[in-house]
């Protein structure tokens, strides 16, 4: 039996009059992939971005193993060392090596020594299979190969969950499969991961549960089979139906 890991319950966020999301309630399980889909601007990045505080929700409540992450004593820089974030921008530090990318926030924030954090990083970047690169600089490496370094660092960190935000989004087509088959594996060996995505068939065949957002609302969410095999609204069928034959 699974558990709830993370739970976003009537979450809003406004910028200024504009607001971008409009009371989101889902749940993550323990072990589960959910993805999140929908057009450009219907509030999928601004919600991951709410659950990692990296925006400040306007109400509305998340709550991580049951407590709230806003809350009286919580500590926010505690809780993103739990749940990792892969950018679709990648975010490495330019300046520094692929190995020195995944070592800086062991060393930081998990205070780990600096053999015991390249240890790991070198651990985790052979996992994608980007050890022989450990040396080169980001400028130095393909979109694909700095894609498979930034979730290498996220998960030298040893996360609970992985976000991703649209992670194959700013890349070349023949770029794309290489991140998506490390994705696949992770979730393979059963890790908790929350992705935003415009990969339609990544996100039928690998998730446990799907949310399918509209203008800043949910519109419709459930199993892969009834999001993509049998969707109960106009606004879901119309949506698929650019990708599949509905």
């Amino acid at each position: 039996m699974s558990e709830t890991i993370l739970e976003v319950k009537h979450l809003l966020k406004s910028f200024g009059s504009h607001e971008v999301l409009k009371d989101i309630d889902f749940t993550v399980q323990t072990g589960d992939v959910t993805s999140v889909i929908g057009a450009s601007g219907s509030g999928k990045s601004t919600l991951l971005r709410c659950i990692n505080l990296l925006e400040t929700p306007t109400a509305g409540e998340i709550d991580f193993h049951g407590k709230n992450i806003q809350g009286r004593g919580f500590s926010a820089s505690a809780y993103r060392a739990k749940v990792g974030m892969v950018f679709q921008s990648f975010n490495l530090f330019d300046n520094m090596s692929v190995l020195s990318n995944c070592t800086i926030g062991q060393r930081k924030v998990l205070k780990k020594s600096a053999a015991e954090a390249e240890a790991n990083a070198k651990k985790y970047l052979e996992k994608v299979g980007m050890l022989p690169y450990v040396n080169a600089k980001p400028r130095q490496l393909s979109g694909g190969q700095k894609q498979r370094v930034a979730i290498a660092r996220a998960l030298a960190m040893e996360p609970e969950v992985l976000l991703f935000d649209e992670p194959t989004s700013a890349l070349d087509p023949e770029m794309v499969g290489e991140v998506l088959d490390v994705m696949r594996g992770l979730a393979g060996e059963g890790m908790t991961m929350l992705v935003v995505t415009h990969e339609m068939a990544f996100a039928r065949d690998i998730s446990g549960h799907v949310v399918f957002m509209k203008d800043g609302v949910i519109c419709e969410q459930g199993g892969p089979s009834e999001i993509f095999g049998a969707p109960k609204k106009a606004e879901t069928k119309e949506f698929l139906s650019r990708f599949f034959k509905m």
